[in-house]
């Protein structure tokens, strides 16, 4: 099987992935509302490049409330008009996101940028949402967890670590545990260029430590200090930044 994470709008290559005629397992973060190396996405379409920029050098220093200010600024008098811009790009580029998975098997979760309803009902014949789930695919009981950490931001794709730690805990135990969030081991959740710790999972690490899958597949954390990490015997992967890689990671790794 092959797995994805990260895709952030990169459609052509999931679609030459799709074309393998494997399973694909796509972790999350389908959408691309900003590409933080060019500011490019969704954000920069609907507010200009300039405005995203201020926004990014603003979260870049972790001034959230400056961030919600330059907000407030940017879409006031318009909120409605801006809000149902994004929601009309976000749905097309889940539209392109139907057609590169069409003929796949493939199994999708959704990530912390993610719109989960419609992800889910934007899916093609043949992709099923995955949420939650255990799913036998080659063998391997895979069990499917998306969602991203919680944030001051409040978007649809995070969910809420009680919530996180229940819907792990009904996984019961499984080969292989697919998250989009990376689990709270520093190395694996510290971007060495954004040059900070990113949000992380503390539910995602007990589970691992308690049920000891073989793998954990995540994504999120797009330069990793570590990409590879055991936590006792499950060797923790992050499959990769899919929008810069186009590259999937095979399953099991060599």
């Amino acid at each position: 099987m092959l797995i994805v994470s990260d895709v952030h709008a990169e459609f052509e290559g999931l679609r030459r992935v799709a074309l393998s005629g494997e399973p694909v397992l796509v972790l999350g973060d389908l959408i691309n509302f900003i590409d933080y190396r060019t500011c490019e996405g969704i954000l920069s379409e609907v507010l200009g490049l300039q405005a995203v920029r201020d926004i990014v050098e603003l979260r870049g220093r972790g001034d959230w409330e400056g961030s919600r200010a330059l907000w407030e600024r940017v879409t006031a008098g318009r909120r409605s008009e801006v809000r149902a811009s994004i929601e009309e790009r976000v749905g097309l580029q889940y539209d392109d996101l139907s057609r590169s998975l069409e003929g796949a098997a493939a199994h999708v979760t959704f990530g912390n940028v993610d719109w989960p309803h419609l992800l889910r009902e934007s899916l093609p014949q043949g992709s099923t949402f995955v949420h939650g789930d255990v799913v036998e695919i080659e063998g391997w009981k895979v069990g499917f967890v998306g969602g991203g950490a919680p944030s001051p931001l409040g978007v649809p794709g995070e969910v809420p670590d009680a919530e996180m730690e229940r819907i792990l805990n009904g996984l019961g135990d499984v080969d292989v545990l697919c998250t989009l969030m990376a689990p709270a081991v520093f190395p694996l959740h510290y971007d060495v260029v954004a040059g900070r710790a990113q949000r992380s999972s503390e539910p995602i690490l007990r589970y691992v430590m308690e049920r000891q899958p073989a793998f954990h597949y995540f994504g999120d954390i797009h330069q990793p200090m570590a990409s590879r990490w055991r936590v006792g015997r499950t060797k923790c992967l992050n499959v990769g930044y899919f929008r810069a890689t186009r590259r999937p990671l095979r399953h099991p790794p060599r």
